[in-house]
């Protein structure tokens, strides 16, 4: 008797009411013989069924074959469904999981990766002892940037919000999770206090919302004296950082100023989504968010550390 083969099937969790197509469609043209299985709307209290159900159905052999993509836009839910994930997997029953809500890690992750390919180009080093700023930084975006940055050792991670106590709250965190003190809140609702922000800054990153801009060109030229990268997600006009094009991959902006814009960012992201799908399908266990997509991105670019 033949030895059982098994499909790789990948199965969608998302808190939102309809699950993204832009992953599920990346996941079937990268694994055309894929099947894929979609649950929407999951909540914390749903998970732990579907996780069981797709467990053990397949055997010790099968699961290997068996992936998890949780998606949403709630990142706490997100961040809620994936520990409920953890706690249901035991050996040998354990499942690759990605964790990519809305694609703000792998975003997050291509934008940091871009904003160090410049300073490295510039001839600046890394980011060990220098300064970021982390534009509109309490959304998905924001905060796994901040994170990464500090996780490199900044000196000092900004991260700005119209609202403080939103800033304290990711910037408590990850202080907790890195065990330092170097990420910092900082109120920034109008330009002035945005040019404040920015004025110790090496780096600043805008992850603000499409068509909000953060940053005015003149507070840019007047407060960012010691500004050397720009990086913005935004790709709908008017932009997080005006005067920066999307499609800009390390040009100046101003004297002395180097910008990345949004698509030259997006177009990373795909690569490094690309490439964090075909490990977990590879990987037998493992979660696999902004962590190991930084990684991808470091790897791709050939960032040193």
């Amino acid at each position: 008797m033949s030895e059982q083969k098994f499909r790789p099937v990948f199965i969608f969790i998302d808190t939102d009411k309809h699950a993204s197509p832009f992953d599920i469609l990346m996941t079937i043209d990268l694994i055309p013989d894929v099947v894929v299985l979609k649950y929407e709307n999951v909540t914390p209290e749903d998970v732990e069924k579907i996780v069981y159900d797709a467990l053990f159905p397949r055997g010790p052999k099968g699961i290997r074959f068996t992936k998890v993509f949780v998606n949403g836009r709630e990142l706490e839910t997100v961040d809620a469904i994936v520990e409920k994930i953890k706690k249901c997997m035991f050996p040998p029953f354990e499942l690759s999981v990605i964790v990519d809500p809305r694609g703000s890690y792998t975003t997050a992750s291509a934008a940091v990766v871009k904003t160090l390919e410049v300073l490295q180009k510039l001839g600046l080093g890394t980011i060990e002892g220098k300064n970021a700023v982390v534009l509109a930084g309490t959304g998905p975006v924001g905060v796994a940037a901040a994170w990464l940055y500090a996780a490199e050792k900044a000196a000092k991670v900004v991260v700005t919000s119209r609202d403080l106590s939103r800033a304290q709250k990711v910037a408590s965190k990850i202080n907790a999770e890195l065990k330092t003190d170097v990420v910092k809140p900082f109120q920034a609702r109008t330009p002035e206090e945005v040019g404040k922000a920015i004025e110790d800054a090496d780096i600043v990153l805008a992850t603000g919302a499409p068509g909000v801009q953060l940053l005015p060109l003149n507070v840019l030229k007047t407060y960012g004296k010691k500004v050397k990268v720009v990086a913005d997600c935004n790709a709908v006009p008017p932009y997080g950082i005006e005067g920066l094009n999307p499609k800009w991959d390390g040009k100046e902006v101003v004297p002395g100023v180097y910008g990345v814009g949004a698509l030259a960012i997006g177009t990373l992201k795909n690569r490094i989504e690309a490439e964090l799908i075909k490990k977990a399908l590879q990987e037998p266990k493992g979660i696999f968010d902004f962590r190991a997509a930084y990684e991808i991105g470091k790897a791709m670019l050939s960032i040193t550390k």
